[in-house]
């Protein structure tokens, strides 16, 4: 099946259109219209140099947020005080953080142009960052995109053992408490399936977008945590099946 080649229009193929390995399109731009479109769509671009690649994989790794685990070791941590955690207090931070080279890895696909196009859908309001800290220490995070009741996950960090980990648990019990229903990792990964993420065929995924979409407007940011989660020690409680 032939790759699609994006015109300045932003408009994509149908995601089930896909090559084996998620690769669906290619070219375009990374302007805020085209990439909330994308992700509308179930597409997100993943590239380290020109041209943009727009991906859809099958399997797709998905986190039912009603059915979000937060482990017993990571429950301790989060009620020891350990973290502080907050929302969009350190964005470019975090995004920067997530672009840093890593043990292993020759380079990244969170390339400065990536940073611009994320960075500008933070000012929209659409993109976002979960943080935790250590003192005035940012020592680990996330970011994403956010449409109707669906997040998008795109990168995480630590500096510290179990400070992405602790981020993400706050931000699923937050996400929670707003209606969200489910949380996009891409690509299913074995260290988040702790959390609950499982492998769903692309279809199901694509129904539960669709339905997520439908189901809330988008909350626009920035965005802050209930007082409980932000806390020192405060986990919150929420959903968390052992």
């Amino acid at each position: 099946m032939p790759i699609w080649e994006l015109s300045e229009a932003p408009v994509f193929p149908p995601a089930a259109a896909a090559e084996p390995n998620g690769l669906l399109a290619v070219g375009g731009d990374l302007r805020p219209e085209r990439l909330l479109r994308a992700y509308a769509r179930g597409i997100f671009p993943w590239f380290e140099r020109p041209p943009i690649l727009w991906y859809s994989p099958d399997p797709r790794g998905v986190l039912s947020l009603p059915r979000l685990h937060v482990p017993r070791r990571l429950e301790r941590t989060l009620r020891s005080g350990r973290f502080h955690l907050r929302l969009d207090t350190a964005f470019d931070a975090v995004i920067r953080a997530c672009a840093a080279p890593r043990p292993g890895q020759a380079g990244t696909w969170i390339t400065p142009e990536m940073q611009a196009a994320y960075a500008r859908l933070h000012r929209l309001g659409y993109a976002h960052s979960c943080e935790a800290y250590q003192g005035d220490r940012l020592v680990g995070g996330l970011y994403g995109v956010s449409l109707g009741a669906a997040f998008f996950g795109e990168s995480m960090f630590h500096l510290e053992a179990a400070a992405s980990k602790a981020a993400l648990a706050t931000l699923c019990r937050q996400l929670q408490r707003w209606g969200f229903q489910l949380l996009d990792a891409q690509l299913p990964a074995a260290h988040l399936e702790v959390f609950g993420v499982r492998s769903w065929p692309r279809h199901r995924f694509l129904e539960a977008l669709g339905a997520a979409l439908e189901a809330a407007p988008t909350r626009i940011g920035p965005w802050e945590l209930d007082a409980d989660l932000a806390a020192p020690g405060g986990s919150g409680g929420g959903s968390s099946r052992r």
